[in-house]
């Protein structure tokens, strides 16, 4: 098949979160698998900075119809690997900045603006570059309107762009909300301009127009796909979501093996498998260094790696510091976000630095040391859609506990409900239920021998993408 997909971001060249890493392995597993692929990217200063990019080419200029102007810009091109292809949509104005969505303390007002423009700049270069692809798959809001732009270019040009397009909602509390004025830069027909196009409540809701639009609809977990329905998840689209509830597919993400495999992963100070977990104490005596512990700490070591916001439990964890504080723990915190959860880690920090430790940075090699070096690794998401980092940690031999929300309870089976298979410790998304699973953790710890066969089930759980992708395969397959 020849697949196209549009993304805001793709690991290894833009990375925020877990988006780049589902969109940088699926297309990369996809390109092995003998399928024709490229991927369509902002060309954003640090994506231009990457070694693969500086032998990029021009191949396209072009002319975007925006509202009553056009805007140009350029498509650069390079090949990574074999049946892969990276394409860079380049306008500086938009684009060659040091961060993606915004300055850290909010998102640019252009936002509309440039995302617009990005997805039609995909459009137009599918078009220009003749890629004629089977399948087009846009990823989140800020590449929804691809598919609809896709359909009124087919109409304007009489010909075909692509036979289906798919849009996978990988979070839907970011939709790409914005002033109704903002409509007059797609130059669609006015009358999407409604309650059953892009309008939501006075404004345009970009993710909304995807949703309607594209002709499949798929989410990260089969349990999200339910969730989005509700009230509780649905972010105010629920209603938009059950109106496609026959078709919306939830689908588990793999994880990257080239990347996240303890057997070769050299970002960590030694390797290790679940038939040999010598590397993994040595890995755990290196965290323990770096976040200034006493190396020879015997209690249990808690990993957090995420952005600190609320959708990720972070006021639940905080709920409970009286845990870290008094029991023989120590707690180690990779992530930033906002501010008020930031300044109150730090306080924890402050009061017993000998206990808790926090990394602020965007550090990739620590992400990795804390997911080899830590016992558990702590996710108490108020919503999760898939989750990447509990796959890690049980690849890792580090025991997940996690909340029972979106992907993390596909992914992570408890050690109370299903003793023979358990692989972590699950609890509902509230401080009570969390400050339960933190003490059941104390007790697994206690019994060596359960706690390692907890871990090599973990470690021997299959998540990798050539698993994963087999299920996009069927999709694609059923959809065309």
């Amino acid at each position: 098949m020849k697949i196209v997909h549009i993304a805001s971001e793709v690991f290894p060249y833009m990375k925020t979160g877990g988006l780049a890493d589902v969109v940088g392995a699926l297309s990369s597993t996809q390109a092995d698998s003998g399928h024709e692929v490229s991927v369509i990217i902002p060309g954003y200063r640090l994506a231009m900075s990457h070694p693969d990019a500086l032998q990029s080419e021009r191949r396209l200029r072009l002319k975007i119809e925006m509202g009553e102007k056009f805007i140009s810009g350029d498509v650069r091109v390079f090949s990574p690997k074999r049946n892969l292809s990276i394409y860079l949509i380049c306008r500086d104005e938009f684009f060659d900045r040091r961060n993606p969505y915004g300055n850290g303390e909010r998102d640019y007002e252009d936002n509309a603006e440039r995302f617009i423009f990005f997805a039609k700049s995909a459009v137009e270069a599918i078009r220009l570059l003749d890629l004629q692809p089977d399948i087009v798959h846009s990823h989140d809001w800020q590449a929804s309107l691809a598919p609809i732009f896709l359909r009124f270019s087919e109409r304007r040009y009489g010909l075909t762009l692509a036979i289906k397009t798919i849009l996978t909602i990988h979070n839907i509390a970011y939709q790409g909300l914005f002033p109704s004025a903002v409509f007059e830069l797609t130059n669609l027909p006015r009358e999407l301009n409604s309650v059953d196009g892009l309008e939501y409540y006075g404004q345009v809701n970009l993710l909304k127009g995807g949703i309607l639009f594209a002709d499949q609809v798929t989410t990260v977990s089969p349990r999200y796909a339910k969730e989005i329905q509700t009230t509780e998840f649905g972010f105010g689209l629920d209603g938009v979501v059950l109106s496609r509830s026959e078709g919306i597919i939830g689908l588990i993400n793999g994880v990257d093996t080239q990347v996240w495999n303890p057997k070769t992963d050299t970002l960590i100070p030694a390797r290790f498998s679940s038939n040999d977990l010598k590397g993994k104490a040595t890995c755990r005596t290196a965290l323990l260094r770096v976040a200034g512990f006493n190396p020879q700490f015997t209690g249990p070591l808690y990993g957090i790696v995420c952005r600190l916001v609320e959708q990720k439990g972070m006021d639940l964890l905080l709920e409970n510091e009286e845990f870290f504080l008094k029991q023989n723990c120590r707690l180690v915190i990779l992530g930033s976000g906002d501010q008020k959860i930031e300044a109150r880690i730090r306080e924890l920090q402050n009061q017993a630095p000998d206990k808790v430790f926090l990394n602020p940075k965007l550090d990739e090699a620590m992400s990795h040391l804390i997911e080899a070096g830590s016992d558990f690794f702590v996710m108490p998401s108020l919503f999760e859609p898939c989750g990447l980092n509990q796959m890690y940690s049980q690849i890792y031999g580090t025991v997940p506990i996690v909340s029972r929300v979106g992907g993390l309870v596909d992914t992570v089976i408890d050690i109370d409900e299903y003793a023979t298979r358990g692989t972590g410790i699950t609890h509902e998304p509230n401080a009570e239920s969390l400050r339960a699973a933190l003490k059941r953790s104390l007790v697994l710890f206690a019994d060596k021998a359960t706690y390692q066969e907890v871990q090599k089930r973990g470690m021997q759980t299959d998540f990798s993408w050539k698993k994963a992708t087999l299920g996009y395969e069927k999709l694609y397959s059923d959809a065309l």
